[in-house]
């Protein structure tokens, strides 16, 4: 028993020593939020075990933080020791699931020159080329909505036969975060999967500029052509950076000659249409045009809902339906910003130990997206006064002089004519056909009723907090 306590002692001593060098690598609001939840479980056969809150903690972790966690570890425990995560699944019966860290403790190694294009002399098979794709990103977590159903068909139809399909190049363009990137990694790795035989590339358009600048210093740029010409599947992503690169462009265009005249895939990403290239030589743009040329717009709900949906489960949060909802409508403009708001919800949470509610979520959505005024129609006021009244909106639109009709009728128009710029005329046209002075009545009379009927005024209140949601 007093060697167990001891034991006990002994690691945490230790983990409070890493705790200690990571506290000096990382921001304070870093370390914060990431470490100081970890709790430290067991040292046993040199693997160390530690809890974290939840399957995005350790995701996270292991996606921003492994290689300090790797080289602290190093440090504190000694070479060869092996991070070991527990984390709690089920809160209700304990249940817990281990992952091991992708690498055991290490010390820092010299970067790999990642700008160095492999020699083309040295025949390399398919298996052994690293084709630079991120796992992660796949068809399974690829969601289709009406904004990239046409993108998506084409990719898959291309992983199928690649080069062999009328989509060749792809050129696929849109705003930043809205899928791009994805897109490619999950069309790379699927054609890894149906043609072991490809030699598939993934690479951005700044290391394909970067890997040449190189071979030109080094006198090696028949070795980076041979290498490009040798590619069965090539995606560059953000070709855009090629722009005002001449020299660059022009050993691009010898690359894509030679490789779709041999039927080979090209895929491309940008952030504008091919036309909206200046600066791009007009002989590679029209070769850019020969295949699909493609837009990815931004999500629309539906679609945001279903990256949410899955971000959240996979992630293992737990957030009221009232704050999905309000993400979900106010955090349009990419995924990215989506996932962002999560992770920050997340941070937040834990550092202020409190859960997800819709306070915190507008302050955090607030913080990282601009929350535009819901511009509200006469029609849409129209909608939501008829929805909290239980009343068809044909109704309204009658000469029906019941009371509950007329009320309705009034409220649509009071409200209509303070949130938006309509006139009296514009509003009772709209509303049932009705002119400028019944307008103007109903409005005083609507006033005069908030002011005298305290019930009355909560109805109309609640009416207004619905148009702002």
């Amino acid at each position: 028993m007093g060697d167990f306590i001891k034991m006990q002692i002994d690691y945490q001593i230790l983990w409070n020593k890493c705790l200690a060098v990571i506290k000096d690598i990382v921001p304070e609001a870093a370390f914060n939020t990431w470490f100081m939840p970890i709790v430290p479980l067991s040292y046993e056969d040199n693997k160390f075990t530690i809890q974290v809150p939840s399957q995005f903690f350790y995701e996270y972790l292991e996606e921003k933080y492994v290689n300090v966690l790797k080289v602290t570890l190093y440090r504190v425990f000694g070479q060869g020791t092996i991070l070991n995560y527990r984390i709690m699944v089920d809160k209700t019966t304990g249940g817990t699931v281990d992952y091991l860290a992708e690498t055991g403790s290490a010390p820092v190694k010299a970067s790999k020159d990642i700008n160095k294009a492999p020699s083309p002399f040295v025949q390399t098979a398919p298996q052994d080329l690293d084709p630079h794709l991120n796992p992660k990103y796949s068809f399974d977590n690829y969601f289709e909505g009406t904004s990239n159903r046409l993108v998506r068909a084409a990719g898959e139809a291309i992983a199928q036969n690649p080069g062999k399909t009328t989509y060749n190049p792809l050129f696929i363009f849109g705003p930043s975060g809205v899928g791009k990137t994805h897109l490619c990694h999950a069309i790379g790795s699927r054609i890894r999967e149906l043609h072991p035989e490809k030699k598939v590339l993934y690479v951005s358009s700044h290391l394909f500029r970067v890997q040449f600048t190189d071979a030109i210093r080094k006198n090696t740029t028949n070795d980076f052509l041979n290498f490009y010409q040798n590619i069965d599947v090539l995606l560059l992503d953000d070709i855009q950076e090629l722009i005002g690169m001449d020299k660059t462009q022009n050993t691009f265009f010898h690359i894509f000659n030679h490789l779709h005249q041999l039927g080979k895939q090209l895929i491309l990403t940008s952030d504008k249409a091919p036309v909206d290239l200046q600066g791009m030589e007009e002989r590679l743009i029209t070769r850019l045009k020969w295949g699909l040329t493609a837009e990815l717009f931004r999500p629309d709900l539906d679609l945001r809902k279903k990256i949410l949906k899955n971000k959240i489960s996979h992630d293992g949060i737990v957030i009221p339906d009232e704050v999905f909802n309000f993400i979900a409508n106010n955090v349009t403009e990419n995924v990215r910003d989506l996932e962002g708001i999560l992770v920050s919800l997340m941070a937040n949470a834990v550092i202020n130990n409190k859960e997800i509610d819709l306070s915190l979520t507008k302050r955090v959505v607030s913080q990282a997206v601009r929350l535009e005024k819901k511009q509200l129609s006469v029609q849409s006021i129209q909608e939501i006064v008829c929805k909290y009244f239980n009343l068809e909106q044909s109704a309204i639109q009658t000469n029906s002089r019941k009371r509950e009709i007329v009320q309705a009728r009034q409220i649509t128009m009071y409200l209509a004519k303070k949130y938006t710029d309509c006139s009296f005329s514009h509003i009772g046209k709209i509303v049932g056909k009705k002119d400028h002075a019944t307008v103007l009545h109903a409005c005083k009379a609507i006033k005069d009723q908030m002011e005298t009927n305290k019930s009355f005024c909560s109805s109309v209140e609640e009416i207004e907090v619905l148009l702002k949601n």
